[in-house]
Order: C-alpha cells, then sequence, then structure tokens
C-alpha cells in the first residue's frame, strides 16, 4: 500500500512540473512589441525649420519596434530635397520605407514607415478618394520578430476634411483589404477621425483599439491637446494584449503628439 501511494504521488507530481513547465514556455513566449504613430508635419518642426535629429530623438526616446510616419516627403522642394524617411532611418537606426500617396512639389508624399526588424515583404495600397481631393495611400510591411512570430505593420493617413465622406470610403477599403490577413496585423496612423465617428465605427468592426474608449488621450495639437485622431489598432482581438499607452506631446518637433502603445502577442 505504501509503494501504491508514493507512485500515486510521484505520478500526479509529474503531471504538474509538466504542466508548470509548459505554463512557463508560454509567458516566455509572450512577445513584447512597441508601435509609434507620429504625424511629422513634412519634416518641418514648429520653429520653422527641418532639425531631423528633433524629430529623430522623439523616436529614439521611446524605443519604439515599428514606426508609423505621416505627412512623410520625398524629395519635395518644400523640405530641402530630404528623402525623410530615410534621413530618420539613419538617425534612429531603423529601416526605413517610403510609400507614394501622390506626386507632389516636385517629388512625393505619403507615408512611411521604420523597423528594428528587416521586411519580409512590403506592399503600398492606394486608397479610394473624391476626385480633386487629396490621395492616400496604406503602407504595409511584414517582419519575422526575434521571437520567430511574424506580423504585419500597417501605416497610413486617412483624409483630413470636415465632412467624411473619403474617410469612410477609406475606413472601408482598409477593412475590404486587410481583413484577409495571413498573420497578425496591426494598424497605426493619423486618422483624421475622432472617437465615435462614423470612421472609428467602421474600422472598429474589425480593429481592436489600444484607446481608453471612455478617456481617450488627446493627441492634436502638440501644444495643447484637444481631440484624438491619432491610433493604433490591433488584428485579431484574441492576439494582442495592450500593457501601456502612452501619448508624447513635444511642441516643438511636429504639430501631432506621437502615440506609443506596447502591445503583447499572448497567442
Amino acid at each position: 500500500m505504501i509503494n501504491k501511494y508514493i507512485l500515486k504521488i510521484l505520478f500526479f507530481s509529474i503531471i504538474l512540473i509538466n504542466q508548470s513547465l509548459r505554463s512557463q514556455e508560454k509567458t516566455e513566449k509572450n512577445t513584447i512589441v512597441k508601435f509609434l504613430s507620429f504625424n511629422i508635419l513634412h519634416g518641418k518642426t514648429m520653429k520653422g525649420n527641418f532639425d531631423l535629429d528633433l524629430i529623430a530623438k522623439v523616436i529614439v526616446d521611446t524605443d519604439p519596434d515599428f514606426v508609423a510616419l505621416q505627412e512623410v516627403d520625398y524629395k519635395t522642394n518644400r523640405s530641402n530635397k530630404y528623402d525623410l524617411v530615410t534621413e530618420l532611418g539613419w538617425r534612429t537606426k531603423m529601416a526605413p520605407i517610403f510609400g507614394r500617396a501622390m506626386h507632389y512639389n516636385d517629388g512625393e508624399y505619403g507615408e512611411g514607415i521604420l523597423s528594428k526588424h528587416t521586411f519580409l515583404s512590403t506592399r503600398n495600397i492606394p486608397l479610394p478618394f473624391t476626385p480633386g481631393d487629396e490621395p492616400r495611400a496604406a503602407l504595409e510591411i511584414t517582419a519575422v520578430l526575434p521571437s520567430k512570430d511574424t506580423i504585419s505593420f500597417i501605416g497610413t493617413h486617412l483624409d483630413h476634411l470636415v465632412h467624411e465622406t473619403n474617410r469612410i470610403m477609406q475606413a472601408k477599403a482598409i477593412n475590404q483589404v486587410f481583413s484577409p490577413q495571413r498573420y497578425p496585423t496591426v494598424l497605426a496612423g493619423d486618422l483624421n477621425a475622432e472617437p465615435h465617428s462614423e470612421t472609428m465605427k467602421i474600422l472598429e468592426n474589425l480593429w481592436e483599439t489600444s484607446y481608453n474608449q471612455l478617456h481617450p488621450q488627446q493627441t492634436f495639437p502638440s501644444d495643447n491637446p484637444s481631440k484624438k485622431i491619432d491610433y493604433i489598432l490591433f488584428y485579431p482581438r484574441h492576439y494582442w494584449k495592450v500593457l501601456e499607452r502612452k501619448v508624447i506631446c513635444d511642441i516643438l518637433a511636429s504639430d501631432h503628439c506621437a502615440y506609443l502603445v506596447t502591445l503583447q502577442i499572448i497567442d
């Protein structure tokens, strides 16, 4: 009887140890990723100059894994012919990529992404707009994290006009294009839409929001934020957990605050 009793204790002890090890292994695999959205006003600081080190410092100080940049110029006259995303990539030691929304001012204008991780693939999706209004785009990269998790990251900048016509079309297009995603995805950008707007309702049919819907942190303007228009959203909902959200308002670097969200992969 004693031997059988001891064997039972050993048997259940082994089961408990195995369960504990599996739980510990899952915890160790949970990956934390930091995402930043930052509208950089085509590189022109609020001092009126092109102090790219000032803009880069906001990024470096937040230490993100991925950055979505809006109002990015590529070799336009107004931005002193800078390739802004490449310049910022060099200053932040991150991999840069530019996605054109339109030709502008003897150069190009659109989205930028900075990444600590190399790109597995990239694509730039033109978004619908009313003829005569400003074109918009959604720039996507896919990357493999050191944890071996593969994720996609999208940066976009929706229409700025008072009426929502273009934003609604663009939100619907984003949902349609990116809903059949192969990998877990994060969407970031200046959406020019406030919480509870029709644009955000459409996006939130698919995407989970990272902000506190009861007490959203305001992101614009940077000197006295009065409304939230900068966002980070994610999909699928069950794959990510929000650990921290932070608004960084540098009144010189841009007219927008940067929006930083730390997510954990909980798959």
